[in-house]
């Protein structure tokens, strides 16, 4: 006879169905696609009235872009990250400064343009909008100077803008299907896209597509969605802005001769009388004096014409070496600046001078806006008085890379990579320039800058490294003939050192100190030069006159056309 089942065992009945279902549905559940539709406000995060975002190529910027009576502005950081870095701001002057290969363009906060409306004749915009302390700058202003393309699109506000060109890949979407903030169909629905549609793909994974829909949605589609991908080119006419620079149909072999007095420049006959193969001479006739842009000058027409009937051209070099110059506060303001830029262009005409050398150093990460402005507006001053403009910069490493010298090589004729003080006054006892210390400036540099703008700088000096018996290191910059000196003195041979390319010695001098010396002479110098050759540099440049022995200047010859 059968038992029926109590409620113990109906109870147990019921909990396994209800754990069968639940276990069921979250089978079925994992194949049913999300139907949470992502609010476009929060996605595009557009926040309050006029704001707008702006939809680049391959991602969404929030809360950078305004529109205003009908006029679309951008972000000033946003336009200097994303869109055209030639602006500048000028937050004492209440201006905007947009540096052009010729021109250098003022625009007040409070200044308009006029833009054409079809029907409706000239309608004036506000330039540059300044709204709860933060910076905007018309995007029709921007589209003038900068090859893009923009649409704006509202509900929610935002401008989809186009500054890539060239081949993209594409595809047609084929049948309806949403549109999701990740590649799963349990992530939020973006939009929906239709057959018909045309979507740019920008990644592609096995079942999904990351893709930009035509209204300004970055998210992602199922492949079965679309047709196949197809490649196509996308152009825009404009008229891009070319940098000319001026460029020696020969190699560059530069010397810097130092100049401490007008007594120095009527040396320069006895200083070069050993000098052969020399085509540019920078003497250090310039330095910035004060804060306000004044600069002391050594300037000579003597100095010049003596150079030219030598046959070398005269690139007279600007430093910041007093320690009493703020180099943040020289650069960052306006008036100062230019008048800054004005004295050397003046010194220079006024010479006959052929160029002009920049040596800006120990610069401050806050000062790398302002030094990059100064040597566009330079840039476009030497250019328009046919000046050839170079720059001395660092070695690049991580913590200089604010002299930003992609920004430099752009403007400028020539970039000088100073390719000594590897150890310097104050650091442990080492060589000014080892052949990998120079290798890793020239290749560092590549990077950034084309290989016919750069000049190998190298030193004619070495330093003396004395370590007392109490430990203290101390070291002197000395020449070559007087290097070989005090080996003789001592009566020391010194020995090749393949770690750096270089000749070493050491000894204990009659104060019982611990010298060691690495030698620039003959052998060290070919082994640089040849690195000028291998890189297929535009020459080099030495620091100084006066550190060399006249066979120097042969082994230097070899090695540049």
């Amino acid at each position: 006879m059968k038992k029926k089942a109590g409620p113990v065992g109906i109870a147990v009945i019921l909990i396994l169905l209800v754990a069968v279902t639940g276990v069921a549905w979250k089978v079925v559940d994992r194949y049913i696609p999300s139907r949470e539709v992502m609010d476009p406000a929060v996605y595009f995060g557009v926040t309050g009235e006029g704001d707008a975002a702006i939809v680049m190529p391959d991602h969404v910027v929030q809360n950078k872009a305004l529109v205003k009576d009908g006029t679309a502005y951008i972000e000033y950081e946003t336009v200097k990250d994303s869109l055209n870095d030639h602006f500048y701001c000028d937050e004492q002057e209440n201006q905007m400064i947009l540096t052009t290969a010729t021109d250098i363009i003022k625009i007040p906060y409070d200044s308009a343009a006029y833009t054409t409306l079809t029907g409706n004749g000239t309608m004036p915009y506000q330039i540059v909008l300044l709204q709860e302390s933060e910076l905007y700058i018309a995007l029709d202003f921007i589209q003038q100077y900068t090859n893009l393309e923009y649409t704006i699109i509202e509900e929610p506000l935002r401008i989809i803008l186009n500054n890539q060109w060239g081949t993209k890949t594409y595809a047609d979407v084929k049948k309806e299907e949403n549109v999701r903030t990740e590649g799963g169909i349990k992530s939020p629905v973006l939009t929906k896209v239709t057959p018909g549609d045309k979507v740019t793909v920008l990644e592609q994974t096995e079942e999904w597509m990351k893709v930009l829909t035509a209204d300004g949605y970055i998210g992602y589609v199922r492949k079965k969605a679309l047709n196949d991908t197809y490649e196509q080119e996308t152009t825009h006419d404009f008229d891009e802005i070319v940098y000319t620079s001026i460029h020696k149909d020969y190699d560059i072999n530069l010397i810097w001769h130092q100049i401490s007095s007008q007594e120095s420049n009527q040396a320069l006959e006895m200083d070069i009388q050993d000098v052969t193969g020399v085509n540019v001479i920078s003497p250090t006739w310039f330095s910035i004096s004060t804060n306000d842009g004044d600069i002391t000058s050594l300037a000579s027409e003597g100095y010049v014409a003596l150079a030219h009937e030598k046959g070398m051209e005269v690139w007279g070099l600007l430093d910041n070496f007093s320690a009493d110059i703020d180099t943040v506060t020289v650069l960052g303001n306006t008036a100062s600046r230019e008048k800054l830029e004005d004295r050397l262009i003046t010194e220079a005409v006024n010479c006959q001078m052929d160029g002009i050398n920049i040596d800006i150093e120990a610069l401050k990460e806050e000062a790398s806006e302002s030094y990059v402005q100064f040597m566009r507006e330079m840039s476009v001053k030497c250019r328009n008085n046919s000046l050839v403009l170079s720059v001395d910069v660092p070695p690049p490493y991580d913590f200089n890379a604010h002299y930003n010298r992609a920004a430099l090589g752009e403007v400028v004729d020539y970039v000088i990579v100073m390719g000594y003080d590897e150890h310097y006054v104050g650091s442990d006892p080492g060589s000014v320039a080892s052949l990998s210390f120079e290798r890793d400036g020239i290749t560092g540099t590549l990077q950034e800058v084309p290989k016919d703008k750069i000049i190998s700088g190298i030193p004619f000096y070495t330093r003396l490294w004395k370590t007392s018996p109490s430990g203290e290191v101390s070291s002197e910059a000395i020449g070559m003939n007087t290097a070989d000196e005090k080996l003789a003195e001592y009566q020391v041979e010194a020995g090749w050192s393949q770690d750096t390319s270089q000749e070493y010695a050491e000894f204990t001098d009659g104060e019982g100190n611990f010298c060691q010396i690495w030698l620039e002479n003959e052998a060290s110098i070919e082994e640089k030069m040849k690195l000028v050759k291998e890189y297929d540099l535009a020459g080099a440049a030495a620091w100084k006159l006066g550190f060399e022995r006249a066979s120097i200047w042969a082994v230097i010859s070899d090695y540049l056309d």
